[in-house]
């Protein structure tokens, strides 16, 4: 099976450990990897802050970028959302809105496409210790990707996975918000810090890059134990 990967800007600038933990892990599952150099942002900045008519060009790139692929996997269930978003970007617009349309239902967040596509629910993945999990914003309510993550880190072996308290509650970054609006963003960070520390685990895990930079920026500015970790990472740990 060939996988188109959509690594993202912030693991692309801030994470590529998570870049390259999912392609280990996808290839360890039997996937073959394609990464389009000519990949860029999938415009949800610009987009999610008015800039529509800008967010469209960026997206018609991102559209004849990935348009000949057979999946797209992306390790970022926020960016997946993103292009689930295309089709009503170019609603009406004869020559976009079908391509768009095939670039979203080919396009899935990484713990979904391995338990929906390639139904797997075992990685054979070990790590010691407590874990909380953050379920981020767009993941689960817009995209709808809730039990995957949970199904995978199930059968993490040597982990105990412990419910976040409020685990509904957003950790204060969404994107641009989290510098429009610092205050009322610090304040809820350290809420999400907060509710981890209830937990008494000694990793946080997440599958949104922006998140885990808010929340992992505020525990070490706290001074907190806890190590924070992106799914893909988990699932790639022997």
């Amino acid at each position: 099976m060939k996988v188109t990967l959509f690594v993202t800007c912030l693991i692309d600038t801030f994470q590529p450990n998570v870049g390259k933990a999912t392609v280990e892990l996808l290839e360890r599952l039997g996937c073959e990897i394609e990464f389009p150099e000519s990949q860029v942002c999938c415009g949800q900045p610009a987009y999610n802050s008015g800039y529509v008519s800008e967010a469209k060009e960026v997206a018609k790139n991102m559209i004849r970028t990935f348009e000949n692929a057979e999946y797209i996997v992306t390790p970022s269930g926020s960016c997946a959302t993103m292009f689930q978003e295309y089709p009503h970007i170019f609603h009406g617009d004869a020559k976009w809105e079908g391509r768009a349309k095939r670039l979203a239902e080919k396009t899935y967040e990484l713990t979904q496409f391995i338990v929906e596509v390639l139904q797997v629910t075992d990685v054979g993945a070990r790590l010691d210790g407590k874990a909380t999990y953050h379920t981020s914003c767009h993941m689960t309510r817009l995209l709808g990707v809730k039990e995957a993550p949970f199904t995978l880190l199930s059968n993490v072996k040597g982990l105990e996975v412990e419910q976040l308290p409020n685990a509904q509650n957003c950790c204060g970054f969404g994107g641009t918000f989290s510098v429009k609006m610092m205050q009322i963003s610090e304040q809820m960070v350290d809420e999400k810090v907060q509710s981890v520390e209830q937990t008494g685990a000694d990793y946080l895990i997440g599958a949104d890059c922006g998140c885990l930079m808010n929340i992992g920026g505020r525990i070490e500015r706290l001074g907190k134990e806890v190590k924070v970790l992106h799914i893909a990472e988990v699932l790639n740990s022997r």
